[in-house]
Parts: C-alpha cells; structure tokens; sequence
C-alpha cells in the first residue's frame, strides 16, 4: 500500500469512529425524550462516500448504544463485518437512504403525540409555531404491508420524496437530515407540535390558527435551532460519557 492510501485509509477510519460516536449519542439523547420504544425504532447514520451506514443492534435498548456496538450494513441490506441489525429497521431506513443521496441521517420514532395526528384524518395543523416549521416540509405514508415488503419499502421512498420530515399513518414519524442533530431537532419539534394540537384539539374549543400568510411557504426546518445540539453533548458527556466506548 502506498503512502497516499495509508492516509486515506487512516482517515476513513477515523470518520467512521466520529461518525460511530455521533450515532451513539444521539441514541443516549433520544432517549432522554422519549423517543425508544424498548428495543424497537431506529436511528442510522450514511458512512459518507461507501454504500453503507450504521444502524444499532437489534436487541440493544438506545441507553445502551455505544459507538463500537454499531452495525454495519450496505445499501442492499447486507451486514459488513459482524452483528444482527432489525430486518424491519434496516428495510424501513435502507429504503430512504438508497433513495435520497442528500440525506445522512434518518429518526424513525413511535412517540405518542406524532403518532396520534399520524392516525387523524386532518395530519399535522398549522396552529402552532412549532407546526409551522414544517409548512410545506412534510409527507405522508399510509399504513400497509409490512415494513421488510419491498413493495412497502418502494412505496415508503415514493411517499417521502424530497420531504425531510414524514408522518407514517398509524405509526409514527420519521425525520431525516445531514446531520444527526438536523434529525433529532426535527424529531423533537415534531413530536412537540403533534402534543401542542392533540391538547388543543381535547379541549373541544375551536382552534385558532395564525394569520393565513404566515401557514404557507418552506417551513424553518434546521438553522439557528440545530445549534442545541452541542449543549445536548457537553450534557451527555457530563452525565454518561461512555457512549463513545
């Protein structure tokens, strides 16, 4: 090997380990809010310029997700050294990954709010200034075959399309992003935004909404707010550094 491809080896390596330890945490955070569901749900993470990402093992909790415990796995599937992701994770997430070369990371949650206006006729409402992030963001999936189908999985990647943010019917969300943090602080505001109009809607009042020029438009997905990230992680390193073992 040449002296050139020693270094480049060296220094995938060390992307892939930042990338291991960037997942890991994120599964730690995510767990803080409530989004694991025991062992089910599922964050990965594109190992840029391969085929691959990293996705958890199948029968670990996210609090106990570390970076080396991490799972390699191709874009067809196929495990890439040692361990035993979820099928239904790897299908659900390969399927978006293969489709959407812009996206690196994806959140896939059961949190109760989102997946109570998953399953309402009307969706997401644009009542809250949380829900306005995502005006013109979001996409729907309607509940069908099960997720390790194919056809499921084509019909996942055509539903999403260049969305960032998606609603699974009678499911949950699924949030995507460059970054781990761009996909957790949309996880995260989704779900609050869900919980601000199922409270709103149990009260049985009449809803007031903004003015209808401020509904329409892109919604401020990312930005300034992505920032929380890195207190999230002086946080977490504070609290239990070990997800980086």
């Amino acid at each position: 090997m040449t002296e050139t491809a020693e270094r480049t080896a060296v220094d995938r390596t060390a992307e892939e380990r930042e990338l291991r330890v960037q997942l890991a945490a994120v599964h730690r955070v995510a767990d803080w809010y409530g989004m694991s569901e025991l062992t089910s749900t599922h964050i990965t993470l594109r190992i840029p310029g391969t085929n691959t990402y990293l996705i958890k093992s199948g029968n670990m909790l996210f609090d106990e997700v570390t970076a080396s415990s991490l799972v390699k796995v191709d874009l067809n599937g196929d495990v890439v050294g040692e361990g035993s992701p979820n099928r239904a994770g790897v299908a659900i997430h390969g399927s978006i990954l293969r489709a959407r070369p812009d996206v690196n990371c994806c959140l896939h949650s059961h949190v109760p709010y989102a997946t109570a206006v998953s399953s309402l006729e009307c969706g997401l409402l644009p009542m809250s200034q949380a829900a306005l992030r995502f005006s013109g963001q979001m996409a729907y999936h309607n509940y069908g075959r099960a997720a390790t189908d194919p056809i499921e999985c084509d019909l996942l990647a055509e539903d999403m399309a260049d969305k960032p943010v998606m609603l699974m019917r009678n499911h949950g969300l699924l949030t995507t992003g460059k970054t781990v943090g761009e996909a957790f602080v949309s996880a995260f505001y989704l779900e609050k935004a869900c919980q601000f109009q199922i409270i709103a809607q149990s009260s049985g009042q009449p809803i007031v909404f903004p003015a209808e020029e401020l509904q329409g438009g892109e919604g401020r997905l990312g930005g300034g707010d992505v920032a929380a990230w890195g207190p999230l992680l002086r946080k977490l390193d504070r609290v239990d550094p070990s997800y980086k073992d």
